[in-house]
């Protein structure tokens, strides 16, 4: 026994990698984890280059997988192995990757103490000796360690169960069995969304949920649920594993349509019936006239919080919020600010997306006063390209691109967001109707002339000259003393002496007064790269 525990734990952690904070405590948990599986002589774990298995696996994982793991079940680490073995190999051969097994957490009249029963002295009760039925049995905690609102946290005296009596007294109030399930499949866009929204629709409650996404592009979801018997924990796994199975095949489009406003509705009923404890807010980032935007996490996942304010509600903001709801859910791209959930049911209305840590163009412009050099400009510039062309090409008309709408990831990428007064342009259709910012309108929507996808394309060579200047655009003007000059006598920012000349002419294209002369976004993405 000492010579396992001594050769784990001479390995990688002893290796003199150059390590970070979190990468060094995530080497501690798979050495820990190690020791304890040959602590109780798993014969996966005694196999000749285990060791090198084990790692990968932690590896591939990000390290919050390791800091949230429950080491007291280092078995469990083996079975989130098997399942991403599974999800790596053809479906056909295994099915689908879905685990699902009960677990003990604590019920509400246990939530005022210091201890929890994911620790050693769990094992201080003992069925066996209390003389408890089979169908008593206590079940082990969850993988992944759980949330303050999960945890089952009883003092110490608690635990000292000494008979039959006490035992179930204890079993009644301080403890109840609830399903675990772990899936892994391959990771795709919307994929956690996607998860919730099946296990709402199986009647399921989300409490707990801990979503990991791999280096090789595959996901381990793990979530603890409600609203199941607990005696038919066979046939929730069979029932999942049908659901499952039919959300990793292909998604066929039917004759290119979108689903009707009763069937987008329906399903938007289902997307977000999980438990409020998945959703945390942490600080107010904005605040405006209709809603706020709040920093939050969930998941374990940065994200934005865009919560509509009661006092402000009427027909045309529901409407609007259900467009920006229904396009957001539709769309994935790169350049284009990720969808993750929202509320429709009135009065709790809000749209979650992505975090974007970088702030906005407009801030980064005007508030940090930074002019960005030419091939920063370009590159933003290209990213915004692409987005507003992958949104076209959807039928999507953005209809208030502007520099506060372009947001800024981690990575330096720039995405369009903010899709509050955005609409699918019907073909067939006209639009009139006068929206987004005068600074940065298209003459004809001021006018409230039929327009289309070009507008988007004039508000785009106003958002270019933004960042060549690092100006307001018009700035000695009122915002409709700006619109009037547009439509009136042809007023456009006045570009600077020395600018590339190339982008002159891009930005004389793109506002165009005759929309029509103006290019489409694949043409300016070809530009953008020629010019680079």
């Amino acid at each position: 026994m000492g010579d396992h525990t001594e050769s784990c734990n001479s390995g990688i952690f002893n290796s003199g990698w150059n390590l970070s904070p979190k990468q060094r405590q995530k080497v501690g948990v798979y050495n820990e984890v190690l020791c304890r599986l040959r602590e109780l002589n798993v014969p996966e774990a005694m196999v000749p280059g285990f060791e090198d298995e084990l790692w990968a696996h932690f590896y591939r994982l990000p390290s919050r997988y390791a800091l949230d793991m429950n080491v007291e079940r280092a078995q469990d680490v083996l079975m989130h192995k098997r399942l991403l073995d599974i999800a790596r190999a053809p479906t056909t051969a295994f099915g689908p990757a879905v685990e699902v097994r009960l677990v003990q957490v604590g019920s509400a009249s246990a939530g005022h103490s210091s201890k929890s029963l994911h620790s050693n002295s769990q094992s201080k009760v003992c069925p066996e000796d209390s003389g408890i039925p089979g169908n008593m049995s206590f079940h082990p905690p969850p993988a992944l360690g759980s949330s303050t609102n999960m945890e089952l946290a009883l003092g110490e005296s608690q635990l000292q169960v000494r008979d039959r009596d006490n035992y179930l007294n204890f079993y009644a109030h301080y403890a109840r069995p609830i399903h675990e399930i772990t899936i892994s499949t391959n990771d795709k866009p919307k994929l956690l969304s996607q998860l919730t929204s099946l296990l709402s629709e199986t009647g399921l409650d989300i409490q707990e949920a801990h979503a990991f996404s791999t280096i090789d592009g595959y996901s381990l979801d793990v979530f603890v649920v409600g609203g199941w018997a607990v005696e038919e924990t066979e046939k929730l796994k069979y029932e999942l594993a049908k659901k499952v199975q039919r959300l990793q095949q292909p998604q066929l489009k039917k004759n290119g349509s979108l689903p009707t406003a009763k069937q987008e509705q329906t399903r938007m009923n289902f997307i977000w019936r999980i438990g409020a404890g998945c959703l945390r807010y942490e600080n107010k980032i904005a605040s405006g006239p209709f809603s706020d935007l709040y920093k939050g996490t969930f998941c374990n996942q940065d994200v934005a919080i865009k919560v509509l304010k009661h006092e402000s509600l009427n027909d045309n903001m529901l409407r609007e919020f259900a467009q920006e709801v229904y396009i957001l859910s539709k769309i994935q791209h790169k350049n284009v600010v990720k969808f993750v959930g929202a509320c429709t049911k009135p009065p709790n209305l809000y749209l979650v997306t992505e975090y974007m840590s970088g702030g906005s163009m407009f801030d980064f412009l005007h508030k940090q006063k930074t002019v960005l050099a030419l091939p920063s400009l370009l590159k933003v510039a290209i990213d915004v390209s692409e987005g507003m062309k992958y949104l076209h090409q959807n039928d999507i008309i953005h209809r208030d691109l502007k520099a506060a709408n372009l947001l800024i990831d981690e990575n330096g990428v720039v995405k369009v967001s903010d899709f509050g007064v955005a609409r699918v342009h019907d073909q067939s259709g006209i639009m009139t109707a006068e929206t987004g910012t005068y600074r940065w309108m298209a003459p004809e929507v001021i006018e409230h002339k039929p327009y289309d996808q070009k507008a988007d394309v004039f508000s785009f060579g106003i958002v270019l000259w933004e960042m060549l200047t690092g100006k307001l655009p018009y700035e000695h003007l009122s915002p409709l003393q700006a619109a009037v000059g547009v439509i009136q006598k042809g007023l456009r920012p006045q570009i600077p002496r020395h600018t590339h000349p190339k982008l002159v002419e891009l930005l004389h294209w793109c506002w165009h007064q005759d929309s029509s002369l103006r290019p489409h976004f694949s043409e300016i993405q070809e530009f953008l790269l020629r010019v680079t």
